[in-house]
């Protein structure tokens, strides 16, 4: 029986605001593999990155297993790994190195080292598996076990011969989700997780993911590995891997980490029935789309099946800049969504994304007057991040010079020459952070003037908040001008 070693990229230590938030979740794409593997007889171990502070730390799991295959297999359902950082790009590097020193074949799996496949080559890995790479991963291996060295049979790889990078041709997507195996949830210790979750949010959240893929062509969003198709696992094999984790890990909570949720007609409303039937009580949060949660019976079924958080990707409320990036929505369709969620319950938080070109004064201004009205639960604030295989990023590439990827995911650098600097962007960070908490603290304050028997601890506490919030949005929003007028 052969054996290898799964790992990943994405090391908490090296991302600081994601180490301060705690919140944590297990490696879904790699244990994905790692349950079709030993489906398939291969013998699986798991060297699971995330709390460990040092790529060489590997030398120890390889020492201990000495595997014949050391994989790298990133989670292509993260956004945090979707985002290519540098950081996570030398771990990989290192651990490569590592892996070929001791002898085993490399093999890497990745949305950075699919749009890099030739310097993840240059750095030790044998074979980079381009796009989907499970069933790839499973060809590739079952081929060098039989002896065979005609690698460009392969599809969806690439690797060198002779000194010659050769790239095969892609394969076809997976559209069967139900044939892959449950994720293999036991290489992954649950312990970390859960005392890392309760120590920093008070419950325990595990990942799982109900599709593959976003059929939507927002502009600057790359799509690498599981690109523009859209399948979806039935509604019965997403509840029978609830039943799982709730029986095995009691957990509390899911993040339904899809690009979009729920988008196949007649889905959310199963799946809700399933739950019901089941008598499966779970709290979740997913990321959807404005267009799709102004239908009632959407969001109705979504507040009955336990959804407590939809995080969609509002983006801008200027019209003019949903347009150039081809969002497909409208901004009513934000505020409409947003008041349809509330109505029944659920949380709204938005991604808000800042800096796109053509972005003016006055478009800015419109995404804070959205905020400041619609008072979503959470708000997530990036500059706009070209990254390769985008019409953005094509648009902007010959303005990207030696630094095209952030280090962390809180850098928050603009990459590429706009209508105002970089420092102008970080400022804007801060002043929208800050006048969004001040107009939560006041919306705080007056429901308890209204309904003063309502208080309580957290509410006092929040009211009380706008002392702090509204002198630094006045601090924050001073500077922000002097950098707009320089």
């Amino acid at each position: 029986m052969k054996s290898i070693l799964f790992t990943h990229s994405y090391f908490l230590r090296f991302d600081p605001k994601q180490w301060q938030l705690g919140q944590p979740y297990p490696p879904l794409g790699t244990i994905y593999a790692a349950a079709l593997m030993r489906q398939h007889n291969y013998r699986v171990s798991l060297f699971d990155t995330m709390f460990e502070s040092d790529p060489e730390a590997v030398t120890i799991a390889i020492n201990n297993i000495k595997p014949d295959f050391f994989v790298i297999y990133d989670d292509g359902f993260n956004y945090l790994t979707k985002m290519c950082l540098t950081n996570m790009r030398e771990a990989a590097f290192s651990m490569s190195k590592i892996a070929k020193a001791n002898g085993c074949t490399v093999i890497v799996s990745s949305s950075d080292s699919t749009d890099r496949y030739e310097e993840y080559l240059n750095e030790g890995a044998d074979f980079v598996i381009i796009g989907e790479a499970e069933h790839t991963l499973l060809a590739l291996t079952s081929h060098i076990d039989a002896g065979l060295n005609n690698y460009d049979t392969i599809n969806g790889l690439a690797f060198r011969d002779n000194g010659k990078t050769i790239k095969t041709a892609g394969r076809p997507v997976l559209k069967d989700l139900d044939s892959l195996p449950l994720p293999a949830w036991d290489l992954v210790d649950m312990d970390a997780y859960r005392h890392t979750w309760l120590k920093h949010a008070g419950y325990f959240s595990l990942n799982m993911s109900t599709t593959r893929g976003c059929p939507f062509k927002c502009n600057w969003c790359a799509k690498p590995i599981y690109g523009n198709r859209y399948n979806s696992r039935t509604a019965g094999n997403v509840v029978a891997e609830i039943k799982l984790l709730k029986d095995q890990y009691q957990i509390d909570h899911i993040w339904f980490c899809d690009d979009i949720f729920g988008l196949k007609p007649g889905w959310v409303q199963e799946f809700a029935l399933l739950l019901q039937q089941e008598a499966i009580s779970i709290r979740f949060k997913i990321q959807s789309r404005a267009d799709l949660l102004v239908q009632e019976d959407n969001v109705k079924a979504l507040a009955a099946s336990g959804c407590e958080n939809v995080w969609i990707g509002a983006e801008s409320g200027s019209q003019k800049i949903l347009d150039a990036m081809d969002k497909g929505i409208m901004v009513e369709q934000i505020h409409d969504a947003t008041l349809l969620m509330k109505q029944y319950g659920i949380k709204p938080s938005f991604f808000i994304q800042f800096g796109y070109p053509g972005e003016l004064r006055e478009d800015i201004q419109l995404t804070i007057n959205m905020i400041n009205e619609l008072l979503p639960f959470e708000i997530g604030i990036s500059v706009s991040y070209p990254l390769p295989g985008t019409s953005f990023y094509d648009k902007v590439k010959a303005d990207l010079k030696k630094k095209t990827n952030w280090t962390d995911s809180d850098e928050m650098a603009l990459l590429f020459t706009n209508t105002f600097p970089p420092s102008y962007y970080k400022q804007l960070h801060r002043y929208v952070h800050q006048n969004y908490h001040k107009h939560l603290a006041k919306n705080s304050m007056v429901k308890l003037i209204k309904n003063p028997l309502s208080a309580n601890t957290k509410s006092l506490r929040k009211a009380i908040s706008v002392l702090y919030h509204a002198p630094a949005t006045l601090i924050a929003g001073f500077k922000l001008k002097q950098l707009e007028e320089a």
